[in-house]
């Protein structure tokens, strides 16, 4: 089956339909499958793509609103989950009510990405999700709790990030993130910047920060001339 995460817009507003439709097509990993403006549209849609389970039509996530002119987001959900339709689901939604949060995740909701929101918050929530569903399609069992621990602490390790530090770009960021998590090997910082055409100066910077706010274990390489060389791996 393709990497590639297609995803259905369940959003009621166009402009809000356009602007998740694009922020969409600006992340690597993800591709519009449909997008519908209500409950009964984004149903139909979710059947139509389970029913003829091709890999070109299927639907593997939900961005889904709340409030939706004739149901509630969380109706929907409870309707998919009851016609056993695999998809997950994350709510977008400018609800903060911690009831409503609470009868989100029981309803299987993966994410919560409030609104108003840019294309950074958005990118990160997907980004999460997308290293979140990586780890449970790969083979094999788990191991020990804390793989557990780890796996379901992707979904929110974005959120828990604090701010970047000056100089410090979204992008760059995410560049140096995948580089990682690609990495058969730990990498160098020169490793680093030689793979994504950055100075190994800035290479270092991000690579440090990864280090620091725990996404990245970082540790010395020996075997090399002079004083060992740091290396950093995705944990």
């Amino acid at each position: 089956m393709s990497d590639t995460i297609r995803v259905l817009v369940v959003e009621d507003e166009p402009i809000a339909q356009q602007a998740h439709a694009s922020y969409l097509r600006r992340l690597d990993g993800f591709e519009l499958a449909a997008v519908a403006g209500d409950a009964a549209s984004a149903m139909h849609a979710l059947r139509a793509a389970d029913a003829h389970r091709s890999p070109a039509e299927r639907i593997d996530l939900v961005l889904l609103d709340l409030n939706l002119p004739d149901a509630h987001g969380l109706e929907l959900c409870r309707r998919i989950r009851t016609a056993g339709i695999d998809v997950d689901v994350i709510a977008i939604t400018a609800a903060r009510d911690l009831s409503v949060v609470r009868a989100a995740v029981s309803a299987g909701v993966v994410q919560y990405l409030i609104k108003p929101f840019a294309y950074p918050a958005f990118a990160d929530k997907l980004e999460a999700y997308r290293s979140f569903r990586r780890t449970m399609t790969a083979e094999g069992a788990v191991a020990s709790q804390h793989e557990v621990d780890l796996t379901l602490a992707t979904l929110r390790a974005p959120s828990s990030r604090p701010q970047l530090a000056k100089g410090l770009s979204e992008d760059t960021l995410r560049l140096v993130s995948e580089l990682l998590r690609q990495a058969a090997t730990p990498l160098s910082a020169s490793e680093a910047a030689t793979a994504g055409a950055l100075s190994r100066v800035t290479a270092r910077r991000y690579l440090e920060y990864l280090a620091e706010t725990g996404a990245v274990e970082r540790s010395p390489r020996y075997g090399t001339p002079g004083r060992p060389e740091l290396e950093y791996r995705w944990r």
